[in-house]
C-alpha cells in the first residue's frame, strides 16, 4: 500500500472519540502485538504519522490499531472505519463452521502467514453470546453429502485428538500442530458433511470434532498465537452447539472466556461464563460444572468484583463435591477437576491479593496432577508458586521453586513456559544483588534456556 497523502481523517476522529492520546494509544498497541507474539516498537511519532496520513501501518500494526481503539471504545473498530485498507481478517467469517474449520486447517498447514495476521479481540470473545445457532443448524443439515458416517470413523477422531492432547501436555503446543491441522482439514471437518444413521451419531461426530478443534486452538494458544487460537475456538463453539448446545457449547464459551483473563483481558468474561453456566446448569456433571464456577470466579475478580469471586469459589468447592455422573471427554482433557480448581482458585485469589492463600492453592494443585502425565501444568505450577514465594518475601524458597519449573520446561515448545520464565528475570536480578543462594545460578540458567 502506498503512503497516502492527506490527513487521514477517521482515523484521527476514531482517536478523538477514544479519548486516549498518541502516546497511550501506541502503548495500546504494543501491548496487543505482545499478546499475539510479535514484537513491535510503535511510539507517538508513529501513531502521529498514521494520523497524518504520511505514513501508513505496515505488517499487522493496523490490525492492533484497530483492536486498541476497539477496546477503548467498546465496540468493534475495523480498519475500514479507520481509513485502512480493508484486509482479509476484516471480512465476516463463513457461517458454515464446517467449512471455517477446513480453512483453519488448511491455512495451518499450508498459509501459515494467514493466522499469524489473526489478532486476538476482545470483540470476539463475546460471540457466542450474539450467534445465531438455529440459522446455522438449518445451513448445515441442508449441505449432507452423500457419504455414511459410521461410529468407528468418530472413534478414530477421539483416539487421534486424545493422543496428541497427552502429547501437548508432555512436549507442549508445537509438538504435532501441522498434523493435527492436517487432520482437522482433510478428515475430521469434511466428515461432517456426510450421511448419519442416528441423530445420537451426528451429534457425537460433531462433539469429535469440536474438541480436535479445541486442541487446535490450545495449541496455538501455548505458542503465543492468539488470534489464531481464538478462530479455533469459536468454530469449535459453533461445532459443539451441533453436539451439545448445553454443556459442551458452555465448554467451549469457557475456552473463549479462560483466554481472554490468561491474557489479561477481561471484557465480557463475566457475561460469558454467566451464559453458559445458565444453559448448562442440570445438564453437566459436577466436575465441570465447578470448573465452570471457577472460570466464573477468575472473571470476577479481574474486573475487582471480591464479594462475588468468593461466592463462585465457594460454588466450584461444592459442585465438586457433588457426585453426578461421568465427566465428558470435553472437559475431561484438560485433567483432574479438582487440580483446575486448584490452580484457578490460586489465579483468583492472586487477582485478589491474597498471596498466602495463592501458594496453598498451587501446593495443593501440585499433589492432584501426574507429574508425568501433566509435565507442562507442572511447570507452570511450580512457576506461579515461586511468584506467591516471592510476593511473600521468601526468596530461597522462590528460586528452589522456579529451578524446579526450569526443570521441567526443559524441551517443551511452549511460548506459555518461555513467558514464566522470562518474567522472573527481573526479580532474580534483584536476588543476584542481594546474593540469594541460587539465584546466580538460575538466572544463568535461565538466559541459556531463553537463548
Amino acid at each position: 500500500m502506498s503512503a497516502p497523502t492527506h490527513p487521514n481523517s477517521r482515523l484521527r476522529e476514531t482517536i478523538h472519540a477514544a479519548g486516549c492520546t498518541y502516546e497511550a494509544l501506541a502503548k495500546d498497541v504494543r501491548r496487543i502485538a505482545a499478546e499475539n507474539g510479535d514484537l513491535l516498537q510503535t511510539n507517538k511519532s508513529a501513531v502521529s504519522h498514521w494520523a497524518n496520513g504520511t505514513r501508513a501501518p505496515s505488517g499487522q500494526a493496523g490490525q492492533y490499531l484497530a483492536e486498541a481503539l476497539s477496546r477503548r471504545l467498546d465496540r468493534v473498530v475495523t480498519q475500514t472505519e479507520i481509513g485502512l485498507r480493508t484486509s482479509e481478517v476484516d471480512s465476516p467469517p463463513d457461517p458454515n463452521p464446517v467449512t471455517t474449520a477446513t480453512d483453519l486447517g488448511r491455512a495451518d498447514v499450508e498459509r501459515r502467514r494467514y493466522l499469524a495476521i489473526a489478532a486476538f479481540t476482545t470483540t470476539g470473545v463475546a460471540m457466542p453470546l450474539l450467534h445465531d445457532q438455529e440459522a446455522t443448524s438449518r445451513m448445515l443439515r441442508a449441505r449432507t453429502a452423500d457419504s455414511l458416517v459410521g461410529g468407528a470413523d468418530i472413534d478414530v477422531v477421539r483416539q487421534i485428538t486424545a493422543a496428541f492432547s497427552a502429547a501437548d501436555e508432555r512436549l507442549g503446543g508445537g509438538h504435532g500442530l501441522t498434523t493435527v491441522a492436517a487432520y482437522l482439514a482433510d478428515t475430521a471437518a469434511p466428515m461432517l458433511r456426510g450421511r448419519f444413521l442416528s441423530e445420537l451419531l451426528r451429534q457425537a461426530a460433531f462433539g469429535a470434532v469440536a474438541e480436535l478443534a479445541y486442541l487446535a486452538g490450545w495449541k496455538h494458544h501455548d505458542l503465543g498465537h492468539e488470534g489464531a487460537a481464538q478462530r479455533y475456538y469459536q468454530v469449535g463453539y459453533q461445532l459443539a452447539c451441533e453436539a451439545d448446545p448445553r454443556g459442551h457449547a458452555a465448554w467451549m464459551m469457557r475456552a473463549l472466556a479462560h483466554q481472554a483473563l490468561s491474557l489479561k483481558q477481561p471484557h465480557h468474561c463475566v457475561d460469558l461464563v454467566e451464559g453458559a453456566l445458565t444453559r448448562s446448569l442440570g445438564h453437566v456433571d459436577g466436575r465441570t460444572e465447578a470448573l465452570l464456577h471457577i472460570t466464573h470466579a477468575r472473571a470476577y475478580a479481574a474486573v475487582g468484583e471480591s464479594p462475588s469471586a468468593a461466592r463462585a469459589l465457594l460454588a466450584a468447592e461444592d459442585a465438586l463435591l457433588r457426585d453426578s455422573g461421568p465427566q465428558p471427554s470435553y472437559s475431561h482433557v484438560s485433567g483432574p477437576a479438582a487440580g483446575t480448581v486448584a490452580s484457578h482458585t490460586a489465579r483468583t485469589l492472586t487477582d485478589l491479593a491474597d498471596h498466602i492463600g495463592t501458594e496453598q492453592q498451587h501446593r495443593d494443585a501440585l499433589t492432584r496432577w501426574d507429574p508425568q502425565k501433566y509435565q507442562r501444568v507442572h511447570a507452570l505450577t511450580h512457576a506461579d508458586l515461586g511468584d506467591s514465594l516471592a510476593a511473600q518475601a521468601r526468596a530461597d524458597e522462590a528460586v528452589a521453586a522456579w529451578t524446579q519449573a526450569l526443570v521441567l520446561m526443559e524441551g517443551m515448545t511452549s511460548d506459555r513456559t518461555r513467558k514464566a520464565m522470562t518474567s522472573i528475570r527481573s526479580t532474580l536480578a534483584v536476588y543476584q544483588r542481594r546474593r540469594v543462594p541460587g539465584a546466580a545460578d538460575l538466572a544463568r540458567r535461565v538466559r541459556e534456556a531463553l537463548a
